[in-house]
């Protein structure tokens, strides 16, 4: 167990995906499945965040003056939009060149966003707070869910809500995921993923449990090969995003 003054960091996995950080904007690049799938989880994210807030969805400003935190954003690929939403937008990677990328970004694009090189546990550690708290496609690569868990939902405001999104262990998502993703595809670079992290959505909703929140949603991810699209499923099996707030 990790204390939120330290790190769930996990240095290999920092490593390996600065080696593809300066392709994050790059829709046919390393990060074409991101892309494609960046829209389904940022409707998620507003959809949820306007029916807790009272919000109306279909404004272009529909998130405007909430805070959010986007933990583990790389590229600002999700941060950046969600600012465009009008939301005050921190976006942390421990990855230097990741938040290099996604400063430059969001610059030339005009939309502020406060990226940081630095862990949820050093936030947590100033006891800053925020209305929505983001980690999503993350716990899969940290050194220790549970206290990775609890660093996320010790950074959310009282009323606020925790978005994650991950992947099952399964042996259909070892097929889709990692074989067929990585190897077959070639949608990701081979090694992303290592099956053996995968979190089921019991594993990630009893972390939640013990770190006094409850999961209020759970949706599945699903690709469409015919559309070449995702939208959200009944199925989670695979990918899956999950909505949590304090008990």
């Amino acid at each position: 167990m990790t204390d939120a003054a330290s790190t769930t960091i996990d240095p290999a996995e920092v490593a390996r995906f600065e080696k593809i950080a300066e392709t994050w904007w790059d829709p046919n690049g390393p990060m074409k499945v991101l892309h494609k799938f960046n829209p389904v989880r940022l409707a998620y994210i507003r959809d949820e965040a306007c029916r807790r807030f009272g919000r109306e969805p279909r404004s272009a400003r529909s998130l405007e003056g909430l805070t959010i935190l986007d933990v583990g954003c790389g590229g600002g690929v999700l941060s950046e939009p969600l600012g465009r939403l009008g939301a005050r937008v921190t976006g942390l990677d421990p990855a230097p060149t990741n938040i290099s990328v996604a400063r430059l970004h969001a610059e030339r694009a005009g939309v502020p966003v406060d990226f940081r090189n630095e862990t949820v546990e050093a936030v947590v550690a100033r006891a800053e707070a925020f209305d929505i708290v983001l980690a999503m496609e993350v716990v899969e690569h940290v050194a220790d869910v549970q206290a990775f868990v609890n660093a996320c939902t010790k950074a959310v405001k009282p009323g606020g809500i925790l978005v994650m999104a991950t992947i099952n262990r399964t042996l259909r998502s070892f097929a889709s995921a990692i074989v067929g993703a990585e190897y077959i595809l070639g949608w990701l670079p081979k090694g992303t993923h290592e099956w053996d992290r995968f979190v089921t959505p019991d594993e990630l909703t009893d972390a939640l449990r013990q770190a006094g929140f409850g999961v209020n949603d759970i949706t599945g991810v699903g690709y469409n090969p015919l559309r070449d699209g995702w939208s959200l499923s009944r199925d989670l099996s695979v990918n899956y995003m999950l909505l949590a707030s304090r008990i």
